[in-house]
């Protein structure tokens, strides 16, 4: 007895034998045709030409007004099962629903994102509505800046020898330099040309031309392939780590003496930055550390090195305030007890640990139940350590007289130079505002482009300014600096973030917004940073775990998107 037919469902594609067997019928039906010569006439159209059965799924999005196929196009393939038509039905229709998701966007597209193409149109995000006079200040390094206004920028293109000279000796004397609001003829201006040129330069340590030493962490890809002859030498290797350690040594020493106001160390697996005693409002030496695994804070801890996790302490504390105001007092000791597992001290298994079990022997079922050992309480409270690793919550802040311990614990450590892979050898890289021991001046890459952009009904110009390089905090303020005279106050800039350093904008506990600016005046004078751009670093910061994306200036006032 055949088996009833279930609508809309067709069990025929499940048994290849039977289809096989259809399939040979029909080649012996159409072999008599075959034979028979062919009809003088056109064919009837009673007799349609066998088709493909797959043709009619239309997998293709159609456009808008496209009618629909016809209706012999939607039907079975002649001779099959007759349940076999809901079958083809059901993939027709799910052919014709895909065109439709893939149409939909996608929730995770950023379209904030800005675009490489410099000819393409920038989408502009939403700002604040408070305009400013001065933007917060941004730590993390940039990779690239791209500058737009409705003024040519025929100033920054072309610098003469005498103008490139004077603005790398105003550089290396930290010359202030102070222009007027607007600036009437930009080009003819060789004083802002040459301050120009003086925003552009930075310090860099090793100097290796042929290599792109910056950014470090997921460059495998660009340095492969290079000439690295020190990766199969030892004595070489130890020769740059050598000169490695001068350098850096160099520079804290510099950042002790208030004489760089910070520097930025470059591994390939994570990045230190190094701020001098009076920003950030800090009256101590601060270094902060991002991304962190388990296994370096636990070795910064056997070094004696004291540090504090700041975003996860800050996380701890809203939980705690959350639990007193919403939840009972038990619910609110067992988070503490949650809490304590992401401790810095983990201690073994103690006598709390076996009166946690208590409960067991009053209902009499402690011999039933098998009581966990130490290393997997041990395992779990390192649970919530690890699940960080890599994250910006792995933030690390070290204070005061500990950074000069950090100093020579990463001098000392083996991990901190690639042992595999193509930067094998490869010290970690320096980068510096200001000239130390062993640091090569380099300059930011600039060039302007001119483009058409349709506004309305008519095409007006875009004039457009592109920085490439290690961007560095008083670079990219000094640079918004000469924007604002040059381009007399309207312009808009899209920032390119290297996402490792967007953490270091974290606030840092027991930090001193009120800190005198006197005081760090008269302690910073010569740190080579322009007062204006000492007064923003000064600030604590604001920006969180995020970093500025879109600024953008009109009438003279900032507003900006992170």
């Amino acid at each position: 007895m055949a088996a009833p037919v279930v609508p809309g469902y067709s069990p025929g594609f499940k048994k290849p034998p039977a289809m096989l067997r259809l399939k040979r019928k029909r080649l012996r039906r159409s072999e008599p045709a075959a034979s028979a010569p062919p009809p003088c006439g056109p064919r009837a159209p009673s007799a349609p030409a066998r088709r493909n059965p797959f043709s009619s799924l239309d997998n293709a999005p159609r456009a808008a007004g496209t009618p629909q196929p016809p209706e012999r196009a939607r039907r079975p393939p002649a001779g099959g099962n007759p349940s076999a038509a809901s079958f083809w039905q059901l993939l027709e229709a799910v052919g014709e629903d895909k065109p439709a998701r893939r149409a939909e966007p996608s929730e995770r597209s950023n379209v904030l994102a800005p675009t490489d193409d410099l000819h393409l149109p920038v989408a502009v995000p939403e700002v604040p509505p408070s305009p400013r006079h001065e933007f917060p200040a941004d730590w993390s390094i940039k990779t690239r800046l791209l500058f737009t206004s409705s003024q040519p920028f025929t100033w920054a293109e072309h610098l003469k020898a005498q103008e490139e000279a004077q603005g790398f000796a105003q550089h290396c004397r930290a010359t202030e330099t102070n222009l007027p609001q607007s600036v009437q003829e930009p080009k003819l201006s060789t004083e802002l040309r040459c301050a120009f040129q003086q925003s552009l330069v930075y310090w860099l340590h090793p100097s290796l031309p042929w290599l792109q030493l910056f950014p470090r962490i997921g460059a495998d890809r660009k340095i492969a392939g290079k000439a690295s002859p020190w990766s199969q030498d030892e004595a070489l290797q130890q020769a740059l780590m050598s000169d490695w350690s001068v350098s850096f040594t160099s520079l804290y020493n510099l950042l002790k003496a208030k004489l760089c106001p910070y520097f930025y160390v470059c591994t390939y697996q994570f990045t230190v930055l190094f701020r001098a005693a009076g920003l950030v409002g800090s009256d101590v030496i601060t270094a902060v550390i991002s991304p962190t695994t388990r296994g370096l804070r636990e070795a910064m801890r056997n070094e004696g090195i004291e540090f504090s996790l700041p975003l996860v302490e800050e996380c701890r504390t809203r939980k705690q305030k959350n639990s007193e105001v919403n939840l009972e007092t038990e619910v609110a000791n067992s988070l503490e007890v949650g809490d304590s597992m992401e401790d810095r001290e983990e201690p073994a298994l103690s006598d709390d640990d076996d009166e946690s079990f208590s409960w067991l022997e009053e209902m009499g079922v402690q011999d039933k139940v098998k009581k966990p050992d130490a290393i997997s309480i041990k395992l779990r409270k390192e649970k919530h350590e690890v699940q960080m690793d890599h994250k910006p919550e792995s933030l690390a802040l070290v204070k005061g007289t500990n950074t000069f311990t950090l100093l020579n614990f990463l001098i000392n450590c083996k991990s901190l130079v690639a042992a595999a892979g193509p930067q094998t050898g490869l010290p970690p890289t320096l980068l510096s505002p200001v000239a130390f021991r062993g640091g090569t001046m380099q300059t930011l890459k600039a060039r302007s482009i001119n483009a058409k952009a349709r506004v309305h009904l008519a095409y007006e110009d875009i004039f457009s300014l592109e920085i490439v390089g290690p961007i560095m905090p008083h670079s990219l303020h000094s640079l918004t600096m000469l924007l604002k005279s040059a381009q007399r106050g309207a312009f808009s800039a899209v920032l390119y973030t290297h996402e490792p350093t967007a953490v270091f904008n974290a606030g840092l506990d027991n930090a001193s917004p009120a800190l005198n600016k006197e005081t760090i005046h008269n302690d910073l004078p010569t740190c080579g940073l322009h007062p204006k751009t000492l007064d923003q670093l000064s600030q604590c910061p604001t920006l969180g775990k995020s970093s500025i994306r879109f600024l953008e200036m009109k009438d003279y006032a900032y507003t900006w998107k992170s």
